[in-house]
């Protein structure tokens, strides 16, 4: 699956996604893609032991007996997205004449007021998934699955089962499906912290869907952010990852899980020496919290941070450039409650050292909401430590929860409403980006499937819901929770945007997937 290009240069350098088919128009599956609630967890296999040098004495001619071992672990992961009608951007205006509508009809939707929509084919996509646990999850990308009505999965057996997903996260490329099946080979997951450049590392999966396939290389480099992700912190490899590798296993020599294969990058299209896997320390986090809880919490501390560059350092009078500049502090958040100030540099994070400012939003999201840590930072070429009780970032919640896929058809247990909407609280960021007056309050669209009832209804990203079924919303977990439990099928809304103000219905009992 393509990226969104950047501009072509000479070289044509492009960075791709890993999987074997672009799906268009991706169903709305922000944070998860299950009802809400306790679940058990996910029973993995951890075995935190350093990764085997070349003088360990694993290190034999032949790589064989490793690939029989965790060859059963992953699996060919197979997508289609039906045919279904798809909003038109920027259709020329001759479309929306009333001759040319008389001699062509309306194929192109009703114009006035509405956009217009058209017919997209049947779509598929192939990747890859490695067996995390013996009773059927499974791990792969976010954007294998994403916009998927059905979800075939093959063993290396041969068997091939359908699964639903549990929940995805677009802001780690993670994603967690579930097959119906027990007794499975499941892959042990190493210590992917313990990583270095120079460990030799095999990559399994399905390119270009002519059967597993495995390629050998190296780490080639560690804590790589390529894609434009929230959060990313890529393992380099030199091991071929082609079209079709998405969602498969980067492992070690010893057979054990290290990464998660996702993204090439390449001139070609093809495989040319630089792959990226998500670490695996990184996708369990976030798995284990999809399958426990049917969302990523993470946490959050209030401070807008920098990298320190030269200039900095010098000006700030440091010795070196490690750490993230606070630039500003948020008034009233766990950071401003625990003293922190514009002109701290970060430097650890309970005891962990904070490289610059990527590395301290990383360390951040994987501390529970509620945690108390310590922070290491320099202040006036002094060195302090400072005790946070970490907060839950706040932002973009799922108002949907039928993301969900079995044999093509919603789970009955999606009952709630404005499915295929994604909002988030009306950050600065947002509103700037939307140019939403600060007088005006409630939940900002974020993300509108296309081929949803709300899609229908006109709702579009940048509209701000103010009330839902005449309640006031104040934030995007309220508009979640006015939504989860509905009286009926048919949600009066009142929207914000460039245009002014008025009332939506948003009417699901014709909408597809629902009975």
């Amino acid at each position: 699956m393509n990226l969104p290009h950047s501009s072509p240069s000479l070289a044509r350098r492009a960075l791709l996604f890993a999987s074997g088919a672009v799906l268009a128009g991706g169903l709305c599956w922000s944070l998860a893609a299950v009802t809400s609630g306790a679940r058990a967890a996910v029973g993995v296999q951890v075995d935190d032991r350093p990764v085997v040098t070349a003088a360990g004495p694993d290190m034999s001619a032949s790589f064989a007996p490793v690939i029989k071992r965790v060859a059963p672990s992953v699996v060919k992961v197979l997508v289609t997205e039906r045919a279904k009608n798809v909003p038109v951007s920027n259709l020329p205006q001759i479309f929306d004449n009333p001759a040319f509508r008389q001699l062509f009809g309306n194929q192109f939707g009703n114009l006035q007021g509405q956009q217009p929509m058209m017919q997209q084919p049947a779509q598929e996509g192939l990747g890859s998934g490695v067996i995390v646990s013996s009773d059927g999850y499974v791990l792969t990308n976010h954007h294998v699955v994403n916009g998927a009505d059905t979800i075939k999965v093959t063993l290396n057996d041969g068997r091939e089962f359908t699964a639903k997903v549990v929940g995805t996260d677009p802001a780690s490329e993670i994603a967690v499906i579930k097959i119906d099946a027990k007794g499975l080979p499941a892959v042990t997951f190493a210590d992917s912290d313990k990583l270095e450049v120079g460990d030799r590392v095999l990559a399994v999966g399905n390119p270009f869907g002519i059967g597993q396939t495995v390629t050998g290389g190296m780490v080639s480099a560690l804590g790589r952010a390529t894609l434009g992700l929230d959060y990313e912190d890529f393992i380099q490899t030199d091991a071929a990852i082609n079209p079709g590798n998405s969602g498969g296993a980067l492992i070690d020599v010893s057979g054990r899980l290290i990464g998660i294969n996702t993204a090439i990058l390449s001139r070609s299209g093809g495989s040319q020496g630089i792959g990226f896997a998500i670490p695996a320390n990184l996708a369990r986090n976030v798995m284990e919290q999809l399958v426990s809880g049917g969302k990523v919490v993470r946490g959050f501390i209030g401070v807008n941070v920098q990298d320190v560059t030269p200039e900095l350092a010098d000006g700030f009078k440091l010795k070196d450039r490690a750490g993230a500049l606070v630039a500003d502090v948020t008034a009233d958040s766990p950071a401003a409650r625990a003293g922190l100030r514009s002109g701290d540099v970060i430097t650890t994070v309970a005891g962990k050292p904070v490289a610059d400012a990527r590395h301290l939003k990383l360390a951040m999201g994987t501390i529970a909401p509620g945690t108390k840590v310590a922070l290491g930072l320099m202040r006036d070429g002094k060195t302090q430590t400072l005790d946070v009780k970490v907060g839950e970032l706040p932002g973009a919640h799922a108002v949907a929860r039928n993301g969900r896929v079995d044999g093509g058809k919603a789970s009955a247990a999606d009952e709630g409403t404005l499915n295929g909407v994604g909002v988030a609280d009306l950050a600065n960021q947002l509103r700037r980006e939307f140019d939403v007056p600060l007088t005006v309050r409630g939940a900002i669209v974020t993300e509108v499937a296309p081929n949803s009832a709300a899609a229908v209804a006109g709702l579009q990203p940048g509209d701000v819901i103010q009330e839902i079924n005449r309640q006031l919303v104040e934030d995007a977990a309220t508009a979640v929770k006015l939504t989860e439990k509905p009286d009926s099928r048919k949600t009066l809304l009142r929207i914000w945007n460039q245009k002014g103000t008025r009332y939506v219905v948003v009417d699901e009992t014709g909408a597809p997937g629902n009975s």
